[in-house]
């Protein structure tokens, strides 16, 4: 029996480059794109990972801003896939899109080609907190775009939205993200304002200008948060992930069910079921080094048994689903339940951390870990 698979292509041009955000990225790049493509069609074509019993279902083209390249360049890269890979049980196609930056001829374009499913970064709908995040699009163009998504035949919408940010109030968070659910998205992702090194808030908080939301703040409204989307028909199917029944994101799932997954792109990471490995994260570092015909590779590593195990721990306890309780010791996992009340619930052989446990995951998978 195949392996459930995933694709992911890395897309790293943005107008702008946001505070926050610790993926790779870089603005005023644009002329870059063509040469850019050519590029990731040449990494794709001398990829040598084998594939003969892996079941590619899902494709994920994220970034950076995706939507900033037209659906020629999309088609071009798409071309190259189905050239080289079997594509035919494909059923999850995912592109991400800014607001203001995805036309709606270019979502039509884009729907045209199989993309079947969009994620629309829109973060907030109060123009404060997007002045704070760095973002350069307003409340309007959010709502422009859902429609415009509608109009392109997408019926597979992704809402991302942050929230525990700097000067967000509950008030401003719960009225956010109750317009959203009444657009009736079929997905998504609300994430609580993390802080990366490396970043300009990173900076900001380091230099004492700006103060994040105390942990004790940020777990009343994660709780609160999930009772709400609970309560509008939108269970959480992983800590920061929730969806209509059936919507649930296959590529993602892929990750934290620890499948494999090719990756192309600067910083890109892909796993072949034991070994994982990252591109260059520089742009004009991973072109000169296709163009070279160099492999564009800068990490790679082998797991152990035990390394496998512990990561289907931690990233199976993000999930609703929870883990097989034959990966955690029996002894370790009853000191963790001592240590951790109200926190896991173990039934039909499946252990599951419950409302108050995710508050705490990164914890107790550490504890349950080998």
């Amino acid at each position: 029996m195949k392996t459930p698979a995933g694709i992911y292509i890395h897309i790293p041009f943005c107008a702008i480059k946001c505070m926050y955000c610790d993926f790779y990225s870089i603005a005023e790049k644009e002329d870059a794109i063509p040469r850019f493509v050519k590029t990731i069609v040449s990494e794709i074509e001398q990829c040598n990972v084998d594939t003969t019993n892996w079941n590619i279902n899902t494709i994920f083209i994220g970034g950076g801003t995706p939507s900033l390249l037209d659906s020629e360049h999309i088609e071009i890269i798409l071309k190259a896939l189905q050239t080289k890979y079997d594509l035919s049980q494909l059923s999850e196609f995912t592109i991400e899109a800014n607001p203001g930056e995805a036309p709606k001829n270019r979502l039509i374009d884009f729907r045209s080609l199989g993309i079947n499913r969009l994620s629309i970064g829109v973060q907030s709908l109060e123009p404060d907190i997007l002045r704070f995040l760095t973002r350069i699009h307003t409340v309007e163009q959010v709502f422009e775009t859902f429609e415009n998504a509608r109009s392109a035949r997408f019926d597979n919408v992704n809402c991302d939205l942050i929230y525990s940010i700097p000067g967000q109030s509950w008030d401003i968070w719960n009225r956010d993200l109750n317009k959203i659910l009444d657009l009736g998205p079929e997905h998504i992702s609300a994430y609580t304002l993390t802080l990366e090194k490396g970043t300009n808030l990173f900076k900001l908080v380091k230099g004492k200008q700006v103060k994040m939301p105390n942990d004790d703040k940020t777990s009343k409204w994660f709780l609160k948060t999930h009772e709400i989307f609970d309560s509008r028909g939108y269970p959480s199917y992983e800590i920061s992930n929730f969806s209509l029944r059936g919507f649930e994101c296959l590529h993602n799932l892929h990750y934290w069910k620890i499948y494999p997954s090719l990756a192309f792109g600067p910083s890109a990471h892909g796993f072949d079921g034991k070994n994982r490995w990252s591109n260059i994260r520089h742009l004009d570092g991973y072109m000169d080094k296709i163009e070279s015909n160099k492999s564009p590779i800068t990490f790679r590593e082998s797991l152990t048994e035990n390394q496998i195990q512990n990561e289907k721990i931690g990233f199976g306890l993000r999930m609703a689903k929870g883990i097989n309780e034959k990966l955690v010791d029996k002894d370790i996992l009853k000191k963790a339940i001592q240590k951790w009340p109200n926190c896991i619930h173990v039934q039909n052989h499946f252990i599951q951390l419950t409302q108050n446990g995710l508050v705490f995951a990164d914890a107790i998978s550490v504890d349950l870990m080998l």
